[in-house]
């Protein structure tokens, strides 16, 4: 086998990312040797490589679907939302500046098309197969003169396109025929079909439209996806907590003690990297929920302040809300805290930040010892090390460096009394740690809650990313897809017009 495919989607959301991991997975338990590629994402949950690069998340996730390491090579450009109008620009895993969006789609993303091809081209030497991931729609027919991730990478890199659209939000005849429709002849060559995603009922209902579709476009559905609850890869934006679905109703566990525990998390503005909780609503009897009021802080065992890409703007933020003062009764009354990286340096002490929002030095909430400066260098990381008698790693990505003058120590942070604080994303995915860690929460909370003994996360991952590829392997055209990724484009597929403007 040797080739690829590109997945696109009719719209964000579609079911790219879900679909490019589950044919991932299927092609690697087939025994290929498989790599996912985004040539460019946009969003705030990113990871860290062993080699020390930023990717997305999703294409890390991908990775582990296809059974491989993650690298830059499979994400080379990040854009990391600032605010409405500006993302920091990551390439090949650091970050190289802050632009605005009119800046990016200009000269400088016309400049990344030549690295990104690089990579691909890397990646199709080193793999048997590589599955790309559009974004958005490939239809942004504005956006399409400097695309380096639909189009025009398919074309080129050659590869066959399928379109997924998800039918669950209705209109997806219209979406397919107007993606098609509104690509170049030259683009439209490249789109071989269409995949639906998100069906529920009887699929022989669906089928006289898929061939009047057919009739139309020239092109065929390659398969019809059921609606599957809680399936999901780690979210790129939105607040989805993406395993608490498919662990509440794949295992239908009660809690093992006689209560349950409560996880409330800050919905901070520019929120980036909240998988971090994933690990926690995979534990029985753990409720986990995204708040912004403060009186959503008084019946929870347990508040999160998460990552953000605005550390100052999301203090202002608890701030406004109302929610500071109620954090400040928690920690008065000993009631648990734990913030993560942006949330670790919001219940410091003092922030000196002239790097993400130049607003000099700003007083955090006094939580924790703690005082933060922002750097021009972004910390990335993959430490190690131990916590609450047993061990644990994870990953850091920050610019605020932190001078912890006190407390007791915690990873890289520090504990006083019930308020943790640490950089450390991917901490609780540790079994040991997580079931430590909680055990100290429902104490200090005051509640009998017990940890269960046997969750692991790694293998409720897994379990995850086997249920996409037994979704590509039960419900796709199999074969068909072989074909596309080994002997490319189907010939003669016709144009649909108008075409582009």
């Amino acid at each position: 086998m040797s080739g690829g495919l590109l997945v696109a989607g009719t719209t964000s959301d579609a079911g790219k990312s879900v679909v490019t991991a589950g044919i991932c997975r299927w092609l690697a338990r087939k025994g290929a040797k498989v790599a996912p590629f985004k040539g460019q994402n946009m969003s705030l949950n990113s990871f860290v490589t062993r080699g020390g690069a930023e990717i997305g998340r999703a294409q890390a996730m991908q990775a582990q679907a296809a059974r491989v390491e993650p690298t830059a090579l499979m994400n080379p450009v990040l854009l990391k939302p600032g605010s409405d109008r500006s993302s920091q620009v990551v390439l090949m895993g650091r970050p190289v500046g802050e632009m605005s969006a009119r800046g990016y789609h200009g000269n400088r993303q016309k400049e990344l098309f030549e690295p990104v091809t690089a990579c691909l081209a890397e990646l199709r030497r080193d793999y048997d197969a590589v599955i790309c991931e559009g974004a958005g729609s490939p239809a942004e027919i504005n956006l399409r003169r400097t695309d380096i991730v639909n189009m025009g990478i398919a074309r080129a890199a050659r590869f066959p396109v399928v379109v997924v659209g998800d039918i669950d939000r209705g209109g997806v005849f219209a979406q397919f025929f107007g993606t098609t429709a509104l690509l170049s002849p030259e683009d439209q060559e490249l789109v071989a079909g269409y995949l639906v995603n998100k069906f529920r009922g009887d699929v022989t209902l669906l089928e006289p439209g898929l061939e009047m579709l057919r009739g139309l476009t020239g092109r065929r559905t390659f398969g019809v996806l059921p609606y599957a609850h809680g399936l999901g890869i780690d979210e790129e934006d939105g607040l989805r907590v993406s395993l608490r679905g498919a662990v509440r109703e794949s295992v239908v566990a009660p809690p093992v003690g006689e209560d349950v525990l409560r996880v409330a998390v800050c919905a901070v503005p520019l929120m980036s990297n909240f998988t971090d909780v994933d690990a926690l609503a995979a534990e029985p009897g753990v409720v986990v929920r995204f708040v912004d009021r403060p009186e959503e802080l008084v019946d929870a065992d347990l508040v999160v302040v998460p990552g953000t890409r605005g550390t100052v703007r999301a203090l202002e933020w608890l701030r406004s809300r109302g929610l500071a003062d109620a954090l400040l009764r928690r920690a008065a009354e000993g009631r648990p805290v734990l913030g993560i990286c942006g949330g670790f340096q919001v219940l410091g002490e003092r922030i000196e930040d002239e790097v993400e929002s130049r607003a000099g030095t700003v007083e955090g909430l006094g939580l924790l010892p703690v005082r933060v400066r922002f750097a021009a260098d972004k910390t990335l990381a993959r430490p190690v090390g131990s916590a609450l008698g047993e061990p644990v790693e994870g990953y850091e990505i920050h610019h605020g460096v932190a001078e912890v003058l006190g407390g007791e120590p915690f990873l890289d942070g520090c504990r006083v009394g019930a308020v943790w604080g640490t950089h450390w994303h991917g901490s609780l995915e540790g079994d040991a740690f997580r079931r430590a860690f909680l055990a100290r929460v429902a104490r200090d909370a005051g509640r009998r809650f017990v940890p269960a003994p046997d969750t692991s996360f790694g293998a409720l991952r897994e379990e995850q990313l086997d249920r996409l590829g037994d979704l590509i392997e039960e419900h796709a055209d199999t074969d068909a897809l072989l074909r596309l990724i080994e002997d490319g484009v189907p010939a003669g597929l016709p144009f649909v017009p108008p075409g582009a403007p």
